[in-house]
């Protein structure tokens, strides 16, 4: 904890334990922490501070886009084609509109959980025992009508906070099943001179972007990863992989079973942080200002998004 950040009810971990659990099975937990009504979840970590040591960070005024781009497809199957990792998750259609002087139009049918797609995750996404954060029955959040709790209202604001590249591909890619644990992420830390404070969005680079889904057993994070990322408070978590597929052995994903649901943590799936982990070679720091600002559309249960990193 920083020596200008103290803890209070704000920042500290809170974790509960369920009913026949024992310490050792104790996953870490922010269900009724900000209340029973809580929609922000981790994003609650950001603070006025937090986004003014933030706004420090940009000293050059060099931006990066963490985002992987996207080439639309013509519609051509109906509106829920895109289910699989080659097809794009844009489909396309154009329409000319406009007299007497016309104009061209599109209209987009998107796929928003696609794995080839830069995502935000809101916290209505995954259902645990039927709840979703807080401990929200998902039949009073969820309708067929839109998601009315927890849905990518929370996110109107948009996020913008200090950001923190962990590579923990700086010699090459994670090896296929690792389990990505403190130790790793204690390592980085020490390798980069940089430390994670309370608030701070975390990205990790696996270095997996380019052969994500292709048949291989993918590394991951582990329990004990979502761990430390509570103890430090992460107010949102970025990365080229998220959870190893087919999943590690020592419990639920990870990140979508435990971090975003009892943690309540926004998830940006599908991120490139290539380009991110060379300019923080480059100018030798690995921290920055983090902005992620996706359309103001309420609703949903995720939304493409565009994050940037500025230094």
């Amino acid at each position: 904890m920083s020596a200008n950040h103290p803890a209070d009810a704000t920042t500290q971990p809170h974790s509960v334990v369920r009913s026949g659990a024992t310490e050792n099975d104790e996953l870490p937990s922010n269900w009724g922490r900000w209340g029973e009504d809580d929609e922000l979840g981790t994003l609650n970590l950001i603070t006025d501070a937090v986004r003014e040591r933030a706004a420090w960070e940009v000293r050059t005024g060099r931006s990066v886009s963490l985002a992987v781009p996207i080439q639309p497809a013509s519609v051509s199957s109906g509106p829920f084609a895109p289910r699989t990792a080659e097809v794009s998750p844009v489909q396309l259609m154009m329409a000319y509109t406009g007299s007497p002087a016309p104009a061209t139009a599109d209209v987009m049918v998107v796929t928003n959980h696609h794995t080839l797609s830069t995502h935000l995750d809101a916290l209505s996404h995954i259902v645990l025992d039927g709840q979703v954060y807080p401990g929200r029955p998902v039949n009073e959040s969820v309708t067929m009508g839109g998601v009315v709790h927890g849905s990518t209202a929370a996110f109107a604001a948009g996020i913008t906070t200090r950001g923190v590249l962990l590579d923990l591909a700086f010699d090459g890619p994670v090896a296929e099943d690792h389990a990505v644990g403190s130790a790793d992420l204690d390592a980085a830390e020490r390798r980069q001179g940089v430390r994670l404070e309370s608030g701070d969005a975390l990205v990790v680079r696996f270095g997996w972007v380019a052969t994500r889904y292709r048949g291989n057993p993918m590394p991951g994070m582990s329990i004990d990863a979502v761990r430390w990322m509570h103890d430090r408070g992460v107010s949102v978590y970025a990365g080229d992989l998220a959870d190893a597929y087919p999943p590690l052995p020592d419990g639920p994903s990870a990140m979508h079973r435990v971090a975003l649901p009892r943690l309540g943590m926004p998830l940006i799936d599908a991120v490139d942080a290539d380009e991110l982990a060379a300019v923080c070679a480059e100018l030798g720091r690995y921290s920055f200002l983090f902005v992620a600002a996706p359309p103001r559309i309420h609703g949903m249960t995720g939304v493409p998004v565009n994050p940037i990193a500025i230094f």
